[in-house]
């Protein structure tokens, strides 16, 4: 059996359908596990929700976005930095997730995003037990796992829970750690990537009663197109959107 996974898409159609078009390329996936955070905050929420659901054997977990949209008193977290820079990163953020509430408001999306489990556990053919959640076991939120994470706080996060193989998104960080003969794997993001690396990416895991394989793939796409598209739509996030997919907007653990 073959398994496409991938996460954050983030309404970012030509993203996802770069990705799924490489996925046929090379021949297809009898499934796919998707990681969270499908809608918010980019120009097509409706069309990537209708590509994903129209997937064969299509698995999806909720991602802490998918939640904010169910959400009409998203107030600042208490812990959130009050500097100028963080409260305008507050408000191009809320102001997209009403944006994207709006689009999907007139139809039954938001019913599906309500149903979404936090996790979905398997297990392989060869008897290994999988996780797939967004951020880490028992939450979609957090600082999820990133270069940055300890070896101690990857202990703490995933060390019961339970598991061979675990699948999160959330950070937008493709790598790899472990937690003793626990594998922990991020594909990375369709959509809003973390530099230098722009391009959409999603794993293909290969599975039989032998054992299974991962192969990341790493796919280009018109970003132009995209910000082009957020331009004429007067998108809310548009600035914030664009600075992503030009690789201008670091994380924490790379400005340092």
């Amino acid at each position: 059996m073959r398994i496409a996974i991938f996460s954050d898409i983030h309404g970012n159609s030509i993203a996802l359908d770069a990705v799924l078009q490489d996925i046929q390329a090379r021949g297809g996936a009898d499934a796919y596990w998707v990681l969270g955070d499908l809608a918010a905050f980019g120009h097509d929420p409706v069309g990537c929700l209708e590509r994903v659901y129209a997937l064969p054997n299509v698995v999806v977990t909720r991602g802490n976005t998918d939640r904010f949209l169910l959400n009409t008193a998203w107030t600042i977290p208490a812990e959130f930095p009050r500097d100028d820079g963080s409260l305008n990163r507050y408000l191009e953020t809320s102001t997209s997730l009403a944006w994207t509430m709006g689009a999907l408001a007139s139809t039954d999306w938001l019913d599906t995003l309500a149903a979404l489990p936090l996790e979905y556990r398997t297990v392989l053919p060869d008897g290994t037990s999988v996780l797939c959640v967004h951020a880490s076991p028992g939450t979609d939120e957090g600082q999820g796992v990133n270069p940055a994470t300890t070896q101690d706080e990857l202990n703490a996060r995933f060390a019961d829970c339970d598991a061979d193989v675990v699948f999160v998104g959330h950070t937008h960080e493709a790598l790899e750690r472990n937690v003793g003969t626990l594998r922990v794997f991020n594909p990375g993001s369709v959509s809003l990537p973390q530099p230098p690396d722009l391009r959409a990416k999603y794993i293909l895991l290969d599975a039989d009663a032998h054992g299974y394989r991962l192969k990341r793939h790493f796919v280009e796409y018109d970003r132009a197109a995209v910000i082009a598209i957020l331009e004429k739509q007067k998108h809310p996030g548009a600035h914030f959107i664009s600075q992503h997919l030009r690789g201008e907007r670091k994380p924490p653990w790379q400005q340092n």
